[in-house]
């Protein structure tokens, strides 16, 4: 039996024209045994523009390495040279080569993690707890109203921001855990799933607004700045009930987004400019859910299921990607 969080996460409802429309008899069969057949496929299926996979698509990022965790990863960070892996159950630390630094044990419902001086900040559905490395709880506390469902954390020395994926807003807490205030999108968040994205880069806050399918970016005041993306069924586009679902930095300034259904990882840059698609559905395994990622220097970092992958960029194939004939100078190139 599939959990409702797991269903939501793979697409629990559908948008259309801006509308979310409840996934009700063949197509609900459909989403849970072929979810592909709902959202994604080359044609066009009761009147929904679905996406279809570019078969000669060449990535220039190779596998080199990877290692497998004891359990499925439900959220990954990295800091300096260490990987943070949360499971349902705990919080496991490894270094870049797979060996494990540290773990201990967590409470089971844990939705996201940020990692900052090396405090470990774990975001649960009504509440927040702060980590050293060694497990010990150093600060703790609780969701500032009574219907939220936290979904995305970042953190920065401005302070602590989640989503609210119930409340469909951004609380933005002060460093020992008063509330600040709450965000608030100017055309309002749509939230389908728990795929409601956040993340620090630059003096800005990125977020997904994900059933407008947009990545919208604010002050660390709240002040909105400005938003990028479109629904389509391209690259460069963001298509099905809601995406992007994962928004992470990389060292250039550039920003990465990964998306679910058919998964793929792209680049794009600050003020929303499409570069490229870095990673495909076949490239990163197949599936369904969003593949976290996260940038550590010259690599990205890939989570999904109970694998962690780290790829390269290769230069030999570069000359035939977008991401090679970009003339960005980007660290993920050296």
């Amino acid at each position: 039996m599939m959990d409702r969080r797991k269903f939501l996460k793979i697409g629990g409802s559908l948008t259309v024209g801006g509308v979310v429309l409840a996934v009700v008899g063949r197509n609900m069969w459909n989403l849970l045994k072929h979810p592909d057949k709902v959202f994604y496929d080359s044609k066009r299926t009761e009147g929904i523009t679905l996406l279809k996979e570019d078969g000669d698509f060449v990535s220039p990022y190779r596998r080199t390495f990877g290692f497998v965790v004891p359990d499925d990863i439900s959220a990954m960070e990295v800091e300096g040279g260490s990987i943070y892996i949360a499971t349902p159950n705990n919080i496991y630390v490894y270094g870049l080569s797979g060996e494990l630094q540290t773990n201990f044990p967590t409470p089971s419902d844990l939705r996201d993690l940020a990692v900052m001086d090396g405090r470990i900040y774990a975001l649960f559905p009504t509440r927040i707890e702060v980590y050293d490395r060694q497990g010990n709880i150093v600060q703790q506390w609780e969701a500032c109203s009574e219907t939220s469902d936290y979904c995305s954390i970042a953190v920065c020395k401005e302070g602590v921001f989640v989503t609210d994926a119930a409340d469909k807003n951004i609380c933005k807490y002060h460093p020992d855990g008063t509330l600040a205030r709450f965000i608030q999108s100017p055309v309002g968040f749509i939230v389908p799933s728990y795929c409601f994205a956040i993340t620090y880069m630059d003096g800005r806050i990125y977020c997904s607004n994900p059933g407008r399918h947009r990545v919208e970016s604010y002050s660390t005041d709240g002040e909105f700045l400005a938003a990028f993306g479109k629904s389509g069924a391209d690259a460069g586009a963001f298509s099905g009930c809601c995406n992007p679902a994962i928004i992470t930095p990389a060292n250039g300034g550039e920003l990465l987004t990964s998306e679910k259904g058919i998964p793929r990882i792209s680049c794009y840059a600050a003020d929303g400019q499409f570069r490229s698609v870095l990673l495909d559905s076949r490239a990163l395994g197949g599936g369904h859910t969003a593949y976290d990622v996260r940038v550590m220097k010259d690599k990205l970092i890939v989570a999904g299921g109970d694998k962690v992958s780290v790829f390269q960029y290769n230069k030999s194939l570069s000359q035939l990607t977008l991401c090679g004939q970009c003339d960005k100078d980007c660290p993920l190139k050296i």
